[in-house]
């Protein structure tokens, strides 16, 4: 029997990108590039401090972060400041997908009302600067609703990201054919269904990578709450600052504690980018 040739139906391989272009995409270059980016503001920074005479006090930096007393090792204020900072990302980002779902699923229903409600709502948000909406949160609906000032944060957090979740939520929906649709509709299914059984478990892998990658900029946006005085990460580096004025040092570690752990969950979003790639 004679075996068709497949090579003619799958197409020319596509090209590899140019050796300069790999050379430059490497994981090894990029930490290279940023390490000396970081060294340069560093150095920067340190010469900037020196023509003014500043008392460098890194040796004092270390009880923030840890000590140890009679009752053993202890985390320091820097990291009950991360430990808040996380809590508050995680809740804010939890009502932000129950929030973004509904606002995407409003957005993608045939109701006129439900429609212009959606698109009136993400107007809002997108025009409005998250200071203001904190402040709006905090100052305006914070004495009417008796919000607590971590109530407000949460709440602030969770609108401004919703409307972003919700454009992740609505493109990982369209990017599923319509042929599924119209298979789901073909065997009886109601939209809920199709939604449940269908349309969610193939967009997930659209929506996935994007999604993490909200979680790494909801964590550094939250360094905004400090404004309101949340004792998050950024707050915390305030106080120890008022206390010992040691600017640099504290503001240096601070950065550094953001910096860890938005990169070790960028590395996370990139292994899932990888992992759940949709081929098309």
């Amino acid at each position: 029997m004679i075996r068709p040739d497949t090579s003619t139906l799958m197409g020319d391989p596509l090209p590899k990108p140019p050796a300069i272009q790999r050379f430059f995409d490497s994981t090894v270059v990029s930490v290279i590039i940023y390490a000396i980016v970081v060294a340069l503001i560093c150095y920067g920074s340190f010469v900037g401090a020196q023509n003014m005479g500043y008392n460098w006090q890194w040796h004092r930096v270390p009880q923030f972060l840890y000590s140890f007393t009679d009752d053993g090792f202890q985390l320091g204020e820097i990291f009950y400041g991360l430990y808040t900072t996380l809590t508050l990302s995680i809740n804010a980002f939890l009502l932000a997908v129950a929030l973004g779902l509904l606002i995407a699923l409003l957005r993608l229903s045939d109701l006129v009302v439900g429609s212009a409600v959606a698109i009136g709502f993400l107007e809002f948000v997108r025009n409005i600067p998250l200071l203001v909406l904190l402040y709006l949160f905090y100052y305006v609906l914070g004495p009417i609703f008796k919000f607590d000032r971590y109530t407000a944060s949460i709440l602030t957090l969770a609108v401004f990201h919703s409307a972003l979740i919700s454009e992740i939520f609505r493109a990982g929906i369209n990017a599923v054919a319509k042929g599924q649709w119209e298979a789901a509709k073909s065997i009886g299914m109601s939209t809920g269904q199709s939604y449940r059984y269908i349309i969610f478990p193939q967009s997930i892998r659209f929506m996935l990578p994007p999604m993490t990658g909200e979680v790494v900029h909801m964590i550094k946006s939250s360094a905004i709450v400090s404004v309101i005085a949340v004792a998050e990460l950024t707050t915390i580096g305030r106080n120890i600052i008022s206390d010992t004025f040691m600017s640099f040092e504290i503001w240096f570690t601070v950065a550094l504690v953001y910096l860890v752990v938005t990169l070790a969950l960028s590395i996370g979003v990139s292994h899932l980018e990888k992992k759940y790639t949709v081929d098309q």
